[in-house]
């Protein structure tokens, strides 16, 4: 065979998958959407959800699920940042600098269920806190510090060189370089990695069933005092989530419409994904164009 001959067959073979894998894609979304969207409303957005009876909502379970995004961002965005710039700007190579990121690697496979148990043991049992929303970002931050901290320091490092030796050149302390110069033309890496890592706290459950709970208070959102425990924003109430949710009404099965329930929750988690990711790579395009005068 010759040369371009099998370069013809590899390029339609990796154009064949690209598109497998974009119809699989599009269809599992479809799919999911054209099931749920039958059950969506503003009752089913904005109600509690029935412990027996039908006709339940997804009201606290759906803003549960915004909060500890939120929440969790707070700790895995600075925290991940910070080590990935240590990491990349600062650390010189040793033993100690390889041993991080062993440690790095090895929480990046640990199974979610794995750190669920060990946020039950620490933030539930050891502190004495019990089911909260706080031991669920927590939990979920141990999560997700590792895909931050690879993400943005690959895309540090992907910084053109000839850009920070311009900076130092002009004067530019180390620390000036790496706020004016490289964090700008990273900035739509570092939003992927918060992408990243914000899609996986709106899907994840096992470590949240551990650790933020099975059950949501009826919340009152007139209620704006961290302290009680109806209250929207405390952070010490349990927190069960749509992705909690959709699994516990599959499991119990003592709805009359567990399927309508759990395929309009599953509908609303991949509408809000899809809409929290075009946002965040709307919002990081248009950072970027600020900050550095070209185009994402």
């Amino acid at each position: 065979m010759s040369a371009k001959a099998s370069d013809k067959i590899a390029t339609m073979v990796l154009y064949l998958i690209a598109v497998f894998i974009v119809a699989l894609l599009f269809s599992l979304v479809g799919y999911i959407i054209f099931q749920g969207y039958k059950v969506i409303d503003w009752h089913f957005l904005t109600a509690p959800a029935e412990t027996f009876e039908a006709g339940g909502g997804i009201g606290p379970q759906l803003f549960n699920s915004f909060y500890i995004l939120i929440i969790s961002m707070l700790f895995t965005a600075p925290l991940g940042l910070g080590c990935s710039i240590y990491l990349a700007e600062y650390a010189r190579p040793s033993k100690i600098t390889d041993l991080i990121r062993l440690s790095i690697e090895t929480l990046a496979s640990l199974p979610s269920i794995v750190v669920g148990l060990f946020g039950l043991l620490i933030f539930v049992n050891m502190t004495g806190w019990g089911y909260t929303l706080i031991g669920g970002a927590l939990s979920v931050t141990i999560l997700n510090l590792p895909v931050m901290t690879r993400v943005c320091e690959d895309s540090i490092q992907g910084v053109p060189g000839e850009l920070k030796e311009a900076s130092y050149s002009l004067g530019a302390t180390k620390w000036q370089t790496i706020t004016r110069v490289i964090l700008p033309v990273a900035l739509p890496g570092i939003i992927t990695g918060i992408i990243l890592t914000a899609g996986r706290v709106f899907g994840e459950a096992a470590a949240l069933i551990y650790t933020a709970g099975l059950s949501s208070p009826n919340l009152n959102f007139k209620i704006w005092n961290f302290f009680n425990p109806r209250s929207p924003i405390s952070l010490m109430r349990p927190a069960e989530t749509l992705a909690v949710h959709i699994w516990k009404v599959n499991s119990e099965h003592l709805l009359p419409d567990t399927r309508q329930i759990a395929d309009g929750s599953a509908a609303v988690l991949v509408v809000a994904v899809l809409i929290f990711n075009f946002t965040a790579r709307w919002l990081g395009s248009y950072i970027h164009r600020k900050l550095s005068g070209h185009r994402a």
